[in-house]
């Protein structure tokens, strides 16, 4: 009996390192079988990333923290798809991370310079944290403020990944009043790509899974209007979630205690942000896909949009619905409103054009939309 022929194993490869390190080719397309599905991808293209990352080079990484609170790194240790595990001894060379590395002081930033030289136009930079710029010294590493290293090291990257809302849109340190005037990295950074991926944090397998994407296709994936890979922010958490057929029931819970969110009715009346938050909460999940906020019985709070934190109170409803519930079917129908067939495609192009791009329609064009008949 034949045995399949083996791809050769090339020096210095991905492939190379999995070999020594005993994992076998049956385990490695099981993990790039996962990928693929979680990035939307065909299923045929999982033999293909088997194939790319196994002939890659392992990618240089340099991962840099400003304001931050260290939760994205948190996050991405928690990763099962692939684990942190993989990914550094696997897949990548994480040659500078405050946290994770082992050297400190003088041999970190030489670490940092070094992968910077040897990798120059070739290594991916992951930032976390805004930029303050109200004064240089409010964040300072080795006596570098975020910003001059943030420019010094983008120089010589072959894109940026801003992991975090913090990262990609100023996030927190950001809210009003900004006291340290933070930025995000995309309003410093002008002249190389950027992948946003928000979150407070963001979902472990999102941020592993846009690093596999670039070392499996050497560039950035589909991004939508606000930088953010479309593969997982490509829907709204209410798209997707399991109580929405309570909502389009008009069953909604009026406390976190009562009987209607014991029987897990819908939490928009609660202040749940889902409806307009885009992200991959609901079918990704968290902790090896166990569970996310909502059905741990608390209403998305909204952190992957910008500006989140000063959007309006967390517990408070949105002022309209997104799509019409039964009450609301109900009291179109009895009034009887009507609009002109031009006017109502008009909307719903409005709204599936606002949809395409990411852009958050406005209250007058949902009620008109409700009101309209189909």
């Amino acid at each position: 009996m034949k045995h399949a022929q083996q791809p050769d194993i090339l020096p210095g490869t991905v492939g190379e390192g999995l070999a020594q390190r005993g994992i076998s080719r049956r385990e490695f397309i099981k993990l790039c079988t996962t990928l693929t599905a979680m990035l939307a991808l065909p299923p045929s293209m999982a033999s293909a990333m088997v194939e790319a990352i196994s002939k890659a080079r392992r990618q240089s990484v340099i991962w840099l923290s400003f304001q931050e609170c260290t939760g994205c790194t948190e996050s991405i240790t928690r990763s099962h798809s692939p684990t942190l595990e993989n990914l550094i001894f696997d897949l990548i060379s994480l040659d500078y991370h405050h946290t994770l590395q082992a050297a400190s002081a003088e041999a970190a930033e030489h670490a940092r310079e070094q992968a910077m030289k040897d990798n120059n136009g070739k290594y991916l930079l992951v930032v976390d944290g805004s930029i303050p710029m109200g004064n240089p010294g409010f964040s300072t590493i080795a006596g570098i403020s975020n910003h001059d290293m943030l420019v010094e090291t983008a120089k010589g990257a072959a894109a940026i990944v801003a992991v975090g809302t913090c990262a990609a849109y100023g996030g927190i340190p950001k809210a009003d009043p900004n006291p340290t005037g933070a930025v995000s990295v995309g309003d410093i950074v002008k002249d190389k790509p950027i992948i946003n991926v928000p979150g407070c944090p963001p979902i472990p397998v999102v941020i592993t899974g846009v690093l596999a994407y670039f070392l499996t296709f050497g560039g950035i994936p589909e991004l939508d209007a606000q930088g953010r890979p479309k593969s997982f922010y490509g829907e709204t958490i209410h798209d997707r979630c399991y109580r929405r057929p309570f909502y389009d029931q008009g069953k909604f819970a009026q406390s976190f205690d009562d009987e209607a969110a014991r029987q897990g009715w819908c939490l928009f009346e609660l202040g749940c942000k889902g409806p307009v938050t885009y992200n991959a909460c609901a079918t990704t999940k968290w902790n090896d896909g166990t569970s996310f906020p909502i059905q741990s019985g608390h209403g998305c709070i909204g952190c992957s949009e910008p500006n989140f934190w000063d959007a309006g109170p967390l517990y408070k409803a949105l002022s309209m619905p997104v799509s019409a519930t039964a009450s609301m079917l109900g009291a179109a129908a009895a009034a009887g409103a009507a609009a002109g067939v031009a006017i109502t495609w008009h909307n719903r192009s409005t709204k599936s054009a606002a949809k395409a791009a990411h852009e958050k329609v406005t209250v007058e064009e949902l009620k008109r939309e409700e009101n309209e008949p189909s």
